[in-house]
């Protein structure tokens, strides 16, 4: 398996893995334009040729990243996938100086289990619910919000 930055002829493979959660509820959809405009944010895991996870490490301000639409696909789930992709988002944000980062999920053990803890949504900066504006649950997000602080020097 290859992890690698997404490239635009992904974009039709990462959203089909999102919206496909999406429309069982587990996690938020993403639209085509979202995802070529934030496209510098996104990794792909490729397994022979096909996109086996996606997801993207989000600058939200000068302290602060989320990771977000964080997917694997069916039948590649539970194989350390997503737990690679997040190791690399945090090493990605460690190298830029950013000393925290968080994620809305529905998945609250998939995050504990790579060292994030629940916070109170409410704690978190203006400047994260900025997006919010756009998704379908505004403004009854129902998501959890987890974040890890980073040791940086």
């Amino acid at each position: 398996m290859i992890l690698r930055k997404a490239k635009l002829s992904d974009v039709e493979d990462m959203l089909n893995l999102v919206n496909k959660y999406a429309e069982t509820g587990l996690m938020l959809p993403r639209s085509r334009n979202t995802l070529y405009e934030h496209i510098r944010d996104f990794v792909v895991v490729e397994k022979d040729e096909q996109i086996v996870g996606t997801g993207a490490l989000h600058i939200v301000w000068g302290d602060l990243a989320e990771i977000r639409a964080l997917a694997v696909a069916p039948g590649y789930t539970k194989q350390g996938i997503g737990k690679q992709m997040v190791v690399y988002f945090l090493q990605e944000a460690r190298e830029l100086g950013i000393p925290k980062v968080f994620a809305l999920t529905y998945q609250p053990d998939f995050f504990a289990k790579c060292g994030f803890v629940i916070v109170n949504k409410e704690s978190m900066p203006q400047k994260v619910w900025k997006e919010c504006i756009n998704c379908p649950k505004f403004p009854n997000c129902d998501e959890i919000c987890m974040e890890i602080n980073l040791d940086l020097p």
